[in-house]
């Protein structure tokens, strides 16, 4: 288990792949991961009310599941965005990368996270 206190983006995806690696995945699995997290730091930058979210990646044998925490207790809310819409296909984005996600309630906030399966 890891846990990241989310200084960039870009440092953040760095590490979930550095994770990956060192725990066996293949570097071209990584992709799909890092974009899923990527999607979840974001909504949780504008929406959580959370300047720095907080990351954690755990292998579960062979699945990977990363969650994003921060202090908003509203769930996300995944939407069928018009086409000419410039947001609101990350969840569905999310949904579409990893095997599942999901939302659990916190204390403090929420997570959401992700899980992938190796192949």
């Amino acid at each position: 288990m890891r846990h990241l206190n989310t200084p960039s983006f870009a440092l953040t995806r760095q590490s979930l792949r550095d994770a990956m690696i060192r725990s066996g995945w293949h570097p071209s699995c990584t992709f799909d991961a890092e974009l899923a997290l990527g999607e979840l730091l974001v909504n949780a930058w504008r929406h959580g009310r959370t300047p720095a979210p907080i990351v954690q990646i755990l292998f579960l044998g062979r699945t990977l599941r990363v969650s994003v925490s921060d202090e908003s207790p509203v769930p996300p809310d995944p939407r069928t965005p018009s086409p000419l819409a410039e947001s609101g296909r990350g969840l569905q984005l999310v949904a579409g990368l990893t095997s599942r996600w999901g939302v659990d309630p916190q204390e403090r906030g929420k997570s959401v996270w992700f899980e992938l399966d190796a192949a």
